[in-house]
């Protein structure tokens, strides 16, 4: 078994922070990542241990078919899909090698810019308190700095809310006359309400300067087997991107879940369901804390802003997780006014989330007791 350097709460807290995975080996509510609980069924795992064999032993399928196993899936041609090692290796690909110049509104995911040479980065500032985007001003300034990608995450992370479709698709045709492709990272949309209807993936062929990303660890709960997807109706766009990506990135555990996926829809509808369901509670529940300013959720996790008399969201994280053993996200290392303020809770199952509130409840109400 490995051994961990850490012999008090405090200790394991200071390394889990320091961390980007590996969560289940140390024993604590994981109320960071943001992944569904309620998928895949048993199922699945049993017909990988039935052809484990097979699965460990040969090579698996490369591109072309990896892209025709995602069409069967959402029901597009193979030839306007790339599949990734997760989003995070297509998402390298866009920022590190495709644009010289990406805008990304912030808050967001920090991946975007992470991954983009220095000085390739423009970010632009969400609206304040409210986080919604101005597409408006933000297609003016993707177009004054000759951006040639322009990102949006909807339903964004952090701040849990959709963009809406109609200001999506005037984006597009804003840019589409300045050579500057919009790239929709949709991997929370299976959260939101009305998925279905709520999407672009349906609209795709119509605007030829926009991609669809999506990362499926979070709405299929697979973290670990590292699967995503990037949908485009331009071919040429397809053909960059899958010049970065190399021969075999998928393994045979993702290429065999993505085989047997179809088979289990109606499981995967239902676990969506359940998510939305444990979510709303989640912020319900979290309004009732006084001060505390929450924000309506369209993802599988809670945005707040600390009250006022609280202490950071670095100091609540911590506290959370060495009392109660509890791990949220704290925002201090994200781009936003007053970032220590916020704070980031993934929604559980039910039973936890009721748990999760009393506890950051205690610590809130607490920290007033001693400051009166």
């Amino acid at each position: 078994m490995a051994q961990y350097n850490y012999e008090t709460q405090s200790e394991k807290y200071d390394f889990i922070a320091g961390q980007h995975g590996g969560y289940h080996r140390h024993g604590f509510i994981d109320h960071a990542y943001l992944y569904n609980l309620y998928f895949p069924p048993e199922a699945v795992f049993t017909n990988f241990k039935n052809k484990i064999h097979d699965i460990v032993l040969n090579y698996p399928v490369a591109q072309d078919a990896l892209a025709g196993l995602i069409g069967n899936l959402i029901h597009q041609p193979a030839e306007r899909i790339v599949v990734g090692n997760g989003a995070a290796e297509l998402i390298k690909i866009l920022s590190g090698s495709i644009s010289s110049k990406l805008i990304v509104p912030v808050p967001s995911f920090n991946e975007y810019a992470n991954a983009a040479p220095a000085g390739q980065v423009v970010e632009f500032p969400l609206e304040y308190p409210s986080f919604q985007l101005d597409v408006d001003k933000f297609a003016a300034e993707a177009i004054r700095v000759k951006a040639d990608i322009a990102v949006v995450v909807s339903p964004n992370n952090p701040t849990s809310m959709l963009v809406p479709k109609s200001d999506l698709i005037d984006l597009a045709q804003k840019l589409a006359n300045h050579d500057c492709m919009l790239i929709v990272d949709e991997s929370f949309m299976d959260f939101a309400p009305n998925p279905d209807q709520t999407t672009l993936e349906h609209e795709i062929n119509r605007y030829p300067n926009m991609a669809i990303l999506k990362s499926m660890s979070k709405a299929y709960g697979i973290c670990g087997l590292r699967i995503g997807y990037m949908l485009t109706a331009n071919l040429g766009f397809v053909e960059a991107v899958r010049k970065g990506v190399p021969i075999w990135n998928i393994n045979g555990f993702s290429e065999e879940f993505l085989r047997i996926l179809p088979d289990y829809r109606q499981e995967f509808v239902e676990s969506c369901k359940q998510v939305r369901s444990d979510r709303g509670n989640l912020y319900k529940n979290l309004c009732a804390i006084q001060g505390m300013t929450v924000y309506k959720p369209d993802a599988n996790f809670v945005f707040c802003r600390l009250p006022d008399y609280a202490q950071s969201g670095p100091e609540v994280t911590r506290r959370l997780f060495i009392e109660h053993n509890m791990y949220i996200k704290h925002l201090q290392d994200k781009t936003l006014p007053d970032s220590d303020r916020y704070i980031r809770i993934a929604s559980r199952t039910e039973t936890e989330n009721c748990k999760l509130v009393e506890a950051l409840a205690d610590i809130i109400d607490s920290n007033r007791v001693e400051v009166s």
